[in-house]
């Protein structure tokens, strides 16, 4: 077996794997199966993506890469903008937890989730209420 190296060092796979299967997530959201990586009903969802920004540092042994959290609603214009926002920060509190969690073999080590910037409200064309945050998450293999 190799070495782990940072190519392996996924940010967005483990927390979308850890929100997905997070009980306050599903809470915050109305029910499971509304956390992954694309836009999707059912509403409101919460999509996980690489962000825009980071730190690669060096890319020798830890980076802090940014990840994206966005919640969109319906396209009807529900839920609100202040309950999206409630969920949203639901949601990064949620993400938070992850670097406190037992490491498990074979994975990256998550030694911190931060924000990295401020909520953007960015509804999108298609009439769907949304925001999004980033969260800076430093890891290594």
């Amino acid at each position: 077996m190799s070495e782990p190296n940072l190519a392996d060092a996924d940010p967005v796979s483990a927390i979308l794997a850890w929100l997905q299967n997070h009980p306050e997530v599903a809470d915050a959201l109305g029910g499971p199966g509304r956390v992954s990586g694309i836009e999707e009903g059912p509403w409101p969802h919460l999509r996980v993506d690489h962000g825009p920004g980071g730190d690669l540092r060096d890319l020798r042994w830890a980076i802090s890469p940014e990840v994206t959290l966005e919640v969109l609603g319906d396209p009807g214009g529900w839920p609100g903008k202040a309950e999206l926002r409630r969920i949203l920060l639901r949601c990064a509190l949620a993400a938070q937890e992850l670097a406190e969690a037992p490491h498990v073999p074979g994975k990256p080590v998550i030694s911190g989730i931060k924000p990295s910037g401020l909520l953007l409200w960015a509804p999108l064309a298609t009439g769907h209420p949304r925001w999004l945050m980033n969260l800076s998450v430093t890891l290594h293999p």
